[in-house]
């Protein structure tokens, strides 16, 4: 679950990590009141999406014209307009796509007067089950980019969970950024306040993104996203009433309510499959004969027959959907359970677009006979790449007529 800047900034607050003056604001008489309260003389008007690059993004359609979405003031009066023309607007940012993210929320800061920027981000290494640092000088921009042009720029460090953060975590922090003398141990304690903040809270990702060393010589974190792992949400209530579900796909907050593994992605057929796995592999298959899913969506291995159902109206929800394809490899998932969930769903929503049913393993028979005997008009396929074709035709078809 990721989470907006001011929200999570309020996480870190709590952990004394050295931040700004800031205050949320949902209209333009709440940003003349935030800025009042931050105290000026410069305060930064921040666009709150979850996308990155909002500094460089441009709004669309709108009187906030082409300017970026973070902005500056210098008056409260100032503040109030820019509110006026930020608020309700949508912003595009290299991460939003061209369709945008409409401006709901902003967050009025104190500014700072900046001497350096560096990047900073902790997240959970796979490969050693450690929560591994990554640091760079070079920080304001995107670290994809500086790790593609200069990766010798980019350090990393894993800290092991028997002993926690230790002196010498935040003394490689210092030589990688750079720091000496007081800024050293300044960026120390924030190694240590971080980590501590990443494992309280269950956090899959932190990332700061310029932290800054300012002119009088103390470190402050300028922007801050996080993401929080999903499965743990139940032990942290505080964290999941943070969730901004007007920032997420309907589809997916949909799925997330029957424990559907589902993504929402641009393409034309849409795909119910068993295991994680096979999913990719029909995601694939579906590319290489010309077409796009239009989701991942991966029912788990014990589905109910209400799982399948909401499964299947998840799907036929998506209006750039123009086929399904469902391919099924019974073990612990039975194959007359998903076909009596599908019968189920096209009763209560119909069917509008082709259906390729691909089924093997337990009771596959009897899923067959039921698919069968229902009336439906479903096209049956053998295998995984019979059935990738058949959709693929089928779509084509349909665009063609």
């Amino acid at each position: 679950m990721n989470i907006h800047e001011y929200q999570a900034k309020a996480v870190l607050r709590a952990f004394a990590v050295p931040l700004a003056n800031g205050y949320p604001a949902f209209t333009p008489e709440e940003a003349e009141d935030a800025a009042r309260k931050v105290g000026g003389p410069l305060w930064v008007i921040k666009s709150q999406i979850h996308a990155g690059g909002r500094g460089k993004g441009r709004f669309k359609e709108t009187s906030a014209g082409e300017k970026g979405g973070v902005r500056l003031a210098r008056s409260t009066d100032e503040a109030k307009t820019l509110a006026k023309e930020m608020l309700g607007a949508t912003l595009v940012t290299v991460q939003t796509g061209p369709h945008g993210k409409q401006v709901n929320r902003l967050y009025i800061e104190d500014g700072a007067n900046i001497d350096k920027e560096f990047y900073l981000s902790a997240l959970v290494d796979r490969e050693t089950s450690r929560v591994a640092f990554v640091l760079s000088t070079e920080g304001g921009v995107n670290i994809e980019d500086v790790a593609h042009k200069t990766p010798e720029k980019i350090h990393s460090f894993s800290v092991d969970p028997a002993t926690g953060i230790m002196p010498h975590h935040g003394r490689t922090a210092a030589r990688a950024l750079g720091l000496v003398g007081d800024q050293a141990k300044q960026i120390e304690s924030l190694v240590t306040k971080l980590y501590a903040a990443f494992v309280a809270k269950d956090m899959s990702m932190l990332e700061i993104n310029p932290l800054i060393a300012m002119t009088n010589g103390l470190l402050r974190v300028l922007d801050a996203k996080l993401s929080f792992d999903d499965n743990a949400l139940y032990r942290h209530p505080d964290i999941a009433a943070l969730r901004d579900e007007t920032e997420e796909d309907a589809k997916e907050i949909e799925a997330s309510k029957y424990d559907l593994n589902y993504i929402a992605l641009d393409g034309t057929i849409g795909c119910m499959v068993n295991g994680a796995g096979l999913a990719m592999a029909t995601m694939d298959i579906i590319k290489l004969y010309g077409e796009s899913p239009a989701n991942f969506l991966d029912v788990g291995g014990g589905a109910s027959k209400e799982k399948v159902t909401a499964a299947f109206k998840i799907i036929t929800a998506d209006p750039n959907v123009k086929g399904i394809l469902i391919n099924i490899f019974g073990g612990i998932m039975r194959c007359d359970v998903i076909a009596e969930g599908v019968i189920a769903a096209v009763k209560e929503v119909g069917l509008q677009v082709p259906l390729v049913v691909r089924l093997e393993g337990t009771n596959v028979d009897l899923g067959k006979a039921i698919i069968r005997d229902s009336g439906l008009n479903v096209i049956p396929a053998d295998d995984l790449d019979d059935a990738a074709q058949k959709i693929v035709t089928a779509v084509k078809k349909g665009r063609a007529a």
